[in-house]
Parts: structure tokens; sequence; C-alpha cells
């Protein structure tokens, strides 16, 4: 039955449980009426209720005593809220934290989501893996007192975040003393010119370790992994006086070195030829002891054989240097037959020149023989000589 039918609805209510008023009211209850009770149902649960005509004192009292317990959960819940978002935090792959409990230290925490307790706990999140850079640069007085500018970059990161936070108050500040001093010392014991020169990564060396034993010391959990050390220059004011004197040890280099190419062809050249003269005074000395000792040796035989046979070996010896001492010879002696002192001499070296001579003239064009009128009458003189010698 419908609920505005004839006798369908004795209370008079509407279906959102509002009375008629008049018993003619008919359609949905007013908005305001809905808002009003929205409103009195937020006020009596935070505390606000007001007290309504004809209820007791006490209702009252409960009410408002109910909604003050409302208001302090709702608070607690919102700084519950508040305190695990601020405790709760991620560490990334590349970063730590170190948390101290009460002051003290707790724990290294690596990579991962985690929970510390404020206000019990402070955390320190770094990242340990990036590589950071610090650059100084300053006016230094070398060992041989002279003032050189030198840039420096220092590459450094964390090891040990635990010494990084708590031994230090300011660990990167103490690695810039640090490294000022370290680049103060090096630079002092070297002379200028090393420094302006090929001296550059030597000192970075020297000024890696120093630096790194400084930080070792103060325990600042930092490690330093390479120090550049770039191109050194004199001030300004005496830029060209030092630009002069680089050039000159340049010129001086320079020399130098081809002094030292030119040694280093005519050092050798000498050295073999010295050593070829070595090498045939060795071989003449071995060539003459030998031949000595196969003179001593034929000598020795030879006495031996003329021992047994006097007139034999005497006549052989005869014929050895008669053949010897003529054939380095280009005369021939031609005699007649026995019984006459007939002596012809026969001059072949002069004839062999005189036709050499005259095979070599281009004036006479014919193939005579040339001889020199006191050439013949020395050699005419000569075989008279000889055939004295020979009737004699």
């Amino acid at each position: 039955m419908a609920w505005n039918e004839p006798g369908g609805n004795s209370n008079n209510q509407d279906p959102w449980g509002g009375k008629r008023k008049g018993g003619d009211r008919k359609g949905p209850p007013d908005l305001d009426e809905a808002f009003r009770k929205l409103q009195e149902s937020l006020n009596g649960l935070f505390g606000g209720g007001k007290k309504r005509s004809g209820d007791g004192g006490g209702s009252g009292s409960g009410s408002g005593k109910g909604g003050g317990f409302g208001l302090l959960g709702i608070g607690l819940v919102v700084l519950l809220a508040i305190w695990l978002y601020n405790a709760i935090y991620v560490v990334d792959e590349q970063e730590q934290a170190v948390v101290l409990r009460f002051g003290k230290y707790y724990e290294t925490v690596g990579s991962g989501l985690n929970i510390y307790f404020p206000p019990f706990d402070r955390k320190y999140l770094e990242n340990v893996t990036r590589e950071r850079a610090y650059s100084k640069q300053g006016q230094m007085l070398t060992e041989d007192e002279n003032i050189v500018e030198v840039p420096l970059t220092v590459q450094y990161k964390i090891t040990n975040l635990q010494d990084f936070v708590l031994n230090v108050d300011q660990p990167e500040v103490s690695l810039q003393h640090a490294t000022e001093s370290a680049l103060r010392h090096v630079v002092g014991s070297t002379a200028m010119d090393q420094v302006l020169t090929e001296g550059r990564e030597l000192m970075a060396s020297e000024i890696k370790e120093r630096l790194q034993r400084f930080l070792d010391t103060y325990r600042t959990g930092i490690t330093v992994t390479q120090v550049n050390v770039q191109s050194a220059a004199a001030p300004r004011e005496v830029q060209e006086a030092f630009d002069d004197v680089i050039r000159a040890r340049e010129d001086e280099q320079r020399s130098r070195n081809q002094a030292e190419t030119y040694a280093n062809g005519v050092i050798p050249e000498a050295r073999g030829q010295a050593q070829r003269i070595v090498e045939d005074a060795n071989g003449y000395r071995d060539e003459v002891v030998s031949r000595a000792k196969g003179e001593a040796d034929r000598f020795t035989k030879l006495v031996a054989e003329y021992r047994k046979a006097p007139e034999v070996t005497r006549e052989r010896l005869y014929l050895d240097t008669m053949q010897e001492v003529f054939s380095n010879t280009s005369k021939v002696l031609v005699t007649g037959d026995k019984g006459q002192n007939n002596l012809l001499y026969l001059p072949l070296d002069k004839m062999i020149e005189s036709s050499r001579n005259g095979s070599a003239s281009s004036a006479s064009g014919a193939a005579a023989t040339v001889v020199d009128p006191g050439s013949r009458a020395a050699d005419m003189q000569q075989q008279r000589d000889t055939r004295t010698r020979e009737t004699r």
C-alpha cells in the first residue's frame, strides 16, 4: 500500500523519516533541515554539541566529554602519520646512512627501505660511490726561492661514512686545509724548473701520498683517488723573464741533442776503424808468427836432408834460388854454343814499355818501336860489362 493512500500511513510520516506538518505535506524533506542535522552530528562528535531544550544537564555533560576524546584521537592519528612519514626513508644503491641513537653511533644502513625513530635517532645520508672534486690554486715558494702559481685538482670519495660523520666536524674543510699544506710542502722541496717543466707528475704522486697520510691521521673517512697538477706558471709580473729562461733552456737542450746525435754518429765509426786496425794487426802478427814457425820448421827439415846428401841438397838450393831470382826480372841473357864467348842481352822490359808507349801515341800512326838513345847506350854498356866479366 502506498504511503500516501488513505489508511496506508497512520503515523503521517514521509519516506525520508520526517513527520508531515499539517497532514498535507508531500515530497522530500527540506535540504536545510538535512544540513542542520549533519552539522549537529559533527558538533556532537567533536564535542561542540549544544544542549537541546528538554534535555537534562547530565546528558549534555556526557556528550561534551565524548566529543573531547574524539578530537584527541584524531590529533594522535595525525601526529602518528606525520611521524611515520619522517621515520621511513629509502637509501639508494650508491648511498649509505649512519644512524645515531641518543647521540651515539648505532648502525650503518645500506640500500633499501629503512626506518629510524626520531627524535631519539638521527640519520646522516651520503653518497659513498660518487667521486668528488676540489680545486686549489695559489702562489707557492719553490726550493730555489722563486714564486710560482700552481693550480691543483683533487678527486676523492667517501670510503668510511662512520668516520666521515663522527670523527671530524667538517671533513671536506679539513681536506682543503690538508691539500694546501701538502702542496706547499712538496713545492717548497722542488726546484722551479722541475715545477714548470717535467716534474709535475712526480709532484702529483708526492702530494697524493702526503695528503692521504694526513687524512688517515685525522680519520676523516676520505680516500684520495687522483691528484692532477696542472701547468704551473710564473706570476704575471715576471712572466716575460720566465719565458726567456725557458726558451734558453730549450735551446740548450736542442744543442745538447744535436751534439749527442753527432757523437753517436762519429764515435761508433771511430770505434769500428780502431777495431779494424786491431784486427789487421792481429792478423799480421799471426801471419808473421806462422810464417816464422814454418821457415824454422822448413830449415830444420832441410838441415836433416843436407846431412844425408850435402851435394844434392846444395845443388837443389842453388837451382831454387836462381829460379826465384830470375822469375822476378824481365831481362833475358842468351849465350852461344860451347866455346863461344858471345853473350846476347835482350832488354824485354824496355822493349815492352816502348811498344806500349808507341801504341798509346796517336801522332805517328805507325807501329814502330821507339827506343831512347840514352837507355840504348846504357844497355850496350851493360852488355859489354857482362861480356868482360864472362871472359874473366
